[in-house]
């Protein structure tokens, strides 16, 4: 325990504690499947002594597995009273807890072992005969192995925290990135609109102030996917003003669930391209769609617009959006993401798939 540091209290939630929740199912699973494998391996080494390996399983296996539950349970109930104490104090306050909870557990089946004795006139090969022999070496494989499992959840805690920090930071190197160029460039649409239409300016102004704030924020990495889809519609105001009709974008997007969460500045990089690469070259303009759909499970948006051949060959060295979205989606959904294109014919597509993944205390308001 003197590989513990000393260190402030985490949060009162107990969302950076070092200890696993116990009380998921998950956690009880694994307590399970470890005491029975444990149980296993300690018959089988001591078969060549107690000869009787069966009763020898089913005596280990019911103790070992009696024990862990107890202890997990313990630590359930405790876990937000661990988490609201001082890094050293609370793996004093576990420890003590499951050698406690051991010794407890211990006394009970000796107990429970004399009181068969004594109904039945003669011991059970199932109960251990003696007292002291039988508690004090529980109490110290307890407390060794329960500072090796402290210990373990300690580095274990402390190596996912290092990794979750280094992905932010690259998410917030990326986001930095992909700062939208248009932003400087709608200024020009904005100073032109001034005198002859000061009302449409004035929305234009709002309008890139939102962009502007979403663009340059780092407080947070992951937004909704009902604010992304208004961030992208917001920058397609802007680009209307400047494109007029030639500009005509579609949008199929009922079927998304609004509050599952998704990377910032996810869609409106797309849509640039899209404008940018797609519609822009052509004198006649054309139309983007957007179409999203999702399985309960998946979610899967579909961007595509029609592209000349000249943009085609502008397009094949301007892949910065794509690789930097790309990356930011396995960042945040590690291999369960993906960004498929499809460059055939006159239309350029891009596929995003991701999984449905709500924040925790958001509720879904409905459709779009």
């Amino acid at each position: 325990m003197s590989g513990l540091p000393a260190a402030p209290a985490p949060a009162a939630d107990g969302g950076g504690f070092f200890l696993p929740d116990f009380c998921e199912a998950r956690a009880v699973l694994a307590i399970v499947l470890i005491a029975a494998l444990l149980a296993i391996v300690l018959a089988l080494a001591r078969q060549s002594v107690h000869g009787a390996f069966w009763v020898d399983l089913a005596r280990t296996s019911a103790y070992l597995l009696w024990t862990g539950l107890s202890c997990a349970a313990v630590l359930c109930k405790a876990r937000p009273w661990l988490a609201g104490r001082p890094l050293r104090s609370a793996a004093l306050g576990a420890l003590g807890l499951m050698v406690g909870t051991v010794a407890v557990v211990s006394e009970v089946v000796y107990w429970a072992g004399m009181a068969w004795a004594q109904r039945t006139g003669s011991p059970s090969l199932l109960f251990p005969a003696q007292h002291w022999s039988f508690l004090l070496p529980n109490l110290l494989i307890a407390t060794i192995v329960g500072a090796l499992a402290l210990r373990y959840f300690y580095v274990a805690s402390e190596w996912r925290r290092s990794v979750e920090l280094e992905a932010r930071s690259r998410i917030r190197a990326l986001q930095a990135r992909i700062r939208p160029h248009f932003l400087f460039n709608s200024l020009n649409t904005v100073a032109s609109l001034t005198r002859s239409d000061p009302a449409r300016a004035e929305e234009a102004i709002e309008d890139l102030a939102d962009l502007f704030r979403v663009s340059l924020s780092d407080a947070r990495a992951q937004i909704t996917l009902r604010e992304e889809l208004e961030v992208a519609r917001i920058y397609q105001r802007i680009e209307q003003l400047r494109l007029g009709e030639r500009l005509q974008v579609r949008w199929r997007v009922a079927e998304l669930p609004p509050e599952a969460i998704v990377p910032s500045l996810l869609l409106q990089p797309l849509l640039e391209n899209a404008i940018g690469h797609g519609i822009e070259p052509l004198p006649e303009g054309g139309t983007v769609l957007v179409e999203g759909s999702s399985d309960g499970e998946l979610i899967t948006i579909r961007l595509s617009n029609p592209v000349s051949a000249t943009a085609k060959a502008v397009r094949s060295g301007n892949r910065m959006a794509l690789d930097n979205i790309r990356q930011r989606l396995q960042l945040a959904f590690p291999g369960r993401a993906s960004v498929t294109v499809d460059e055939g014919g006159d239309q350029y597509r891009v596929v995003l798939q991701f999984p449905r993944v709500i924040e925790p205390g958001r509720l879904d308001r409905g459709p779009w």
